[in-house]
């Protein structure tokens, strides 16, 4: 009888299980149809407005003056051997300095930290990383090489290149995501720990499912797991959505003209621009909601680590992460 009982229980939870797994999935490849519907709509919208220059871009073959700025740092590679891809970084300030290390979001690369490289080389040696998929880093198509697992590891094998066992760990949007797992799994390579406009990646899912409001500023997450449709989308028009994640008074960049230049927003362009870029940056996206269960794993396993000296969460107003996130991300956390 108490196996009957045993069994009984055993499938009334796996059927519990798959019920809500497909309901789960069925959420996310809905709102990914509906997300499509909206963007084809507006695709048909612009060819009838502009039927030329909806597909028509500039050819950006050379960098602007302001990706060699000396002033910012130097120029570096690393070849890392367990994985094969070669990272492009930017170092300044003195060797044997305390490592500050900057990991960028979306849709960015290394140059997001110039003023950060600037004001913080006297104290640390700085280095801002081209992620996996980005800017002069390598970029692997395939999206099974965008998991936590290889992401968090470059990390942790690049820290090592630079002849460090320690660093503070500075990231924005998916970097911080990298930096939060980081954090979570190599607990003793992180002095202090700083995360800008990025939940912790065991609230996220949960979060927005249970929240629309939420759900709806994270459209683009659906949005982005179709193939090669949110590039071209992305790409349009001169890439006019890219510039608008940067110049528009909702996403935009405060201060046009000061805090970025028309020279910089070209310099984002011409990275973004490059064969195969868009769809290394998309990458990361289309692994997303996968990686549900490993979230719930981090988020479990957190309470079982040592965490960093210091952990600090800063979030401003942010068109896709609502503010209480910061809440929700930051309990627990030491301040």
């Amino acid at each position: 009888m108490a196996r009957v009982l045993h069994n009984l229980l055993l499938f009334v939870t796996r059927l519990a299980l798959r019920i809500r797994l497909v309901g789960y999935w069925s959420l996310v490849y809905g709102y990914c149809a509906l997300c499509a519907a909206v963007a084809l709509l507006k695709l048909w919208w612009s060819v009838v407005l502009r039927p030329t220059a909806t597909f028509q871009w500039v050819v950006r073959e050379s960098p602007p003056a302001c990706l060699n700025d000396t002033s910012l740092g130097t120029h570096c590679y690393v070849r890392i051997k367990e994985s094969g891809l070669r990272f492009h970084y930017v170092a300044a300030g003195e060797r044997g300095k305390p490592l500050m290390l900057f990991l960028h979001g979306f849709p960015e690369f290394w140059f997001s930290w110039r003023y950060q490289l600037r004001e913080f080389k006297s104290e640390f040696r700085v280095v801002a990383v081209d992620m996996r998929g980005y800017g002069e880093s390598d970029l692997p198509l395939s999206t099974e090489n965008y998991s936590f697992d290889y992401l968090v590891t470059d990390v942790k094998d690049i820290v090592e290149y630079l002849g460090y066992n320690r660093c503070c760990l500075v990231g924005h949007d998916w970097g911080g995501t990298i930096a939060w797992l980081f954090a979570i799994h190599y607990p003793e390579m992180v002095t202090k720990l700083i995360v800008l406009n990025c939940p912790h990646p065991s609230v996220f899912t949960d979060y927005a499912l249970r929240h629309p409001s939420q759900l709806l500023k994270s459209s683009h997450f659906f949005f982005f797991q179709l193939p090669r449709f949110p590039e071209l989308m992305l790409s349009i028009n001169d890439f006019k959505a890219l510039k608008a994640l940067f110049t528009s008074r909702n996403t935009g960049i405060g201060r046009k003209g000061r805090w970025l230049t028309a020279e910089d927003l070209e310099a984002y362009l011409y990275a973004l621009s490059q064969p195969g870029a868009l769809t290394g940056a998309l990458n990361y996206y289309r692994n997303v909601f996968r990686w549900e269960v490993h979230s719930r794993q981090c988020g479990n396993r957190e309470m079982d680590i040592k965490k960093p000296e210091k952990q600090i969460v800063f979030t401003i107003r942010d068109k896709g992460v609502g503010n209480s996130f910061a809440v929700v991300s930051g309990r627990g956390c030491m301040t």
